[in-house]
């Protein structure tokens, strides 16, 4: 049997990080999925509502990748009442060939968070307006920051605009994304100006009820729902969806269950395949053709990309992490 290598999250942060290469990479995983013969089966999701927590279950088989990926991402959102963080999981990294497993990968939810966050920027350099003055995002997480440090590396903005129901947490995010990417960054108390002011908006949340609506929609606006990646979640309103020139999906078989496609459908428009991001990497369906267009990506996270990153990371390994003989 071949050894496992087994690595924790503080040897990941070593050996890979947020950065253009990354961002290539989830790209490129995207762009497979656009080619066919990728093997990607639906998200295996569960809530856990009296914990007030939720697991997702994500895998690929991408042609031509080594490996293929297992991840597993829990979210338990009271746990920091009792001092624990609310994300963890892990990746196994297993043979292509042989089914066998290659590595573990302890991340406590760090890949994903930066394979989301490149997501992200691949959105943003197919999607986002040219010249970027101004970014807003609606969140005070994690990902909030990450997203942000991430459109900042494909389009460097001058100022941030930061939306959350909490305005300590929302002042300390600004803060962060400020000492991040060396733009301005301020706290909006209310989301129509944000949207207004903004070239390009991130929605981060777990919102349930729509946040950013129609009327808000405006010339030359991209936005990056990534928040809406369980049933019943939904930051867009069904009709901003239907009014914005286009439309992008990560998947749409995905997205018509746990994105804002299915809240859009449930109202009775969109009711046609949208392109996938994949397609409009690989040229075969048209990104944002001209500066005035309103423009939305919807990203609930794909077995792909974390496929994409838990290879990119074995190849990097080098000596790092603990070798055991299974």
């Amino acid at each position: 049997m071949p050894d496992i290598r087994i690595l924790t999250e503080a040897q990941l942060r070593d050996v890979v990080a947020l950065d253009r290469e990354t961002v290539d990479v989830i790209e490129n995983g995207f762009r497979a999925l656009a080619g066919g013969g990728v093997v990607m089966p639906p998200v295996l999701s569960m809530a856990i509502e009296e914990a007030h927590g939720e697991v997702d279950v994500k895998t690929a088989y991408v042609p031509g990748f080594d490996g293929f990926a297992l991840k597993v991402s829990p979210g338990f959102f009271d746990n920091p009442k009792i001092g624990l963080p609310s994300l963890n999981g892990l990746m196994i990294l297993l043979s292509a060939t042989t089914g066998l497993v290659q590595a573990v990968f302890l991340d406590n939810g760090y890949l994903t968070d930066i394979r989301t966050a490149a997501a992200g920027a691949v959105a943003a350099r197919h999607l986002a307006p040219e010249d970027l003055a101004v970014a807003g995002v609606l969140g005070t997480g994690v990902q909030a920051r990450l997203q942000m440090q991430a459109l900042h590396l494909e389009r460097p903005f001058d100022r941030c605009l930061v939306w959350g129901r909490d305005p300590q947490r929302a002042a300390a995010c600004a803060a962060d994304i400020a000492a991040a990417t060396g733009a301005s960054a301020e706290v909006m108390t209310e989301i129509a100006p944000l949207v207004k002011q903004s070239q390009l908006v991130v929605t981060t949340t777990p919102a349930t009820e729509p946040l950013i609506t129609a009327d808000m929609l405006h010339g030359g606006l991209h936005i990056t729902a990534m928040g809406s990646d369980q049933g019943g979640k939904t930051e867009i309103a069904p009709e901003a969806l239907a009014a914005a020139d286009l439309y992008v999906c990560d998947r749409v078989s995905q997205c018509a269950l746990m994105g804002e496609l299915r809240g859009a459908r449930a109202a009775g428009l969109m009711a046609g395949d949208p392109p996938e991001l994949g397609a409009v990497i690989a040229g075969q369906a048209p990104g944002r053709s001209d500066p005035r267009q309103v423009t939305i990506c919807d990203l609930t996270g794909t077995g792909v990309q974390d496929t994409a990153i838990a290879s990119h990371v074995a190849a990097r390994l080098g000596e790092a992490g603990t070798v055991i003989h299974a």
